[in-house]
């Protein structure tokens, strides 16, 4: 009976280990129950921040035409320290961290070439500004900048790996200094076609910053030089009631058309000829003068960096703030 009892005992054992020794499945716990590694369909918890061909950036410095490949946490410091005040609200910053994350992987992901072997430069005329943390150091007062420089790190590391999505791709997230009180549609600015998530919003606060209004005044003979120099066959009477005049208004407010002399130009133009802040302006003709009275400093398509100070001042978070500027978009993890 003994030896019945343990040739039953080895058969057990047996048919309990050669599955094992056969299929080579290894069984953990996982959220404390048993399952075999292969069977796991649960999606396994993903870092919080992995760039993976992100990690690093190549940068072009205009200034010295050099190319520096620099750590992508480390290129953002930089940039947000350059872009955005750092006495600003803690969650605008995070806020401007994110859209300056985005904005890069949109730009490496639609690589023009235009820098060479560059992914982006440091000119924000063409893509975002940056700085090295030594000089930004030196260019602020002793009293603030080590308390400045932390607030920029936790902006950018309590953000980590947080990007701008729309239809699960990184979106091309412009931002901008001061709206004027409403955000710009990029069609209105560059022409070709829009952004779904780059809308016309309205946003309040601006006024408060000192951004929000400039003047500029030229002479007449000034005036016509200038527009002669890019059309020269100008013809302006300025005793005419009319010789100026205003047409069309974006739907952010900005100036879309405008009749001057016998030419029909573009907002957008004007404030490139006369280096106005932004094309939203007026327009007044005195006796010798051609004065604008400007509101906003920027294009206005995106976030607008005060009115981002100015929500954050309200109790918005980062999330937010971005979520109020770019429409339908999500914040996601890389």
């Amino acid at each position: 009976m003994k030896r019945i009892v343990a040739y039953m005992l080895f058969l057990i054992f047996l048919c309990m280990l050669i599955p094992i020794i056969f299929t080579n499945r290894r069984i953990e716990k996982v959220n404390g129950e048993l399952v075999e590694n292969e069977e796991v369909k649960q999606e396994q918890p993903k870092e919080e921040y992995s760039y993976k061909q992100y990690g690093t950036i190549k940068l072009l410095h205009e200034k010295t035409n050099t190319v520096e490949e620099i750590k992508i946490d480390e290129y953002l410091y930089g940039v947000v320290s350059s872009e955005m005040p750092a006495s600003f609200e803690i969650e605008a910053l995070k806020a401007q961290a994110v859209a300056a994350r985005t904005y890069t992987i949109y730009k490496i992901n639609n690589n023009d070439k235009k820098h060479g072997e560059a992914d982006i430069c440091d000119n924000s005329a063409c893509c975002q500004a940056w700085i090295s943390k030594e000089d930004r150091l030196q260019k602020w007062n002793e009293q603030s900048r080590n308390e400045y420089w932390a607030k920029i790190v936790e902006a950018v590391d309590s953000t980590k790996g947080k990007i701008i999505t729309y239809n699960e791709k990184p979106i091309n997230a412009f931002f901008h200094a001061n709206s004027g009180g409403a955000t710009e549609a990029p069609v209105n600015v560059w022409g070709g076609s829009n952004y779904p998530y780059l809308q016309t919003v309205a946003t309040s606060g601006e006024d408060a910053y000192t951004q929000y209004s400039s003047e500029v005044t030229v002479t007449k003979e000034e005036f016509k030089n200038k527009i002669i120099e890019k059309h020269a066959d100008l013809d302006i009477d300025f005793s005419k009631a009319d010789s100026i005049k205003i047409t069309e208004y974006t739907e952010g407010n900005r100036v879309k058309n405008l009749k001057v002399g016998n030419l029909n130009l573009s907002g957008v133009e004007i404030r490139n000829i006369f280096g106005l802040r932004s094309a939203n302006f007026k327009i007044d003709i005195q006796e010798n003068n051609v004065k604008f009275a400007v509101i906003g400093y920027g294009h206005g398509v995106g976030m607008s960096q005060t009115g981002a100070d100015s929500l954050a001042k309200q109790g918005k978070k980062y999330d937010e703030i971005i979520k109020h500027y770019y429409t339908g978009v999500e914040i996601k993890n890389m």
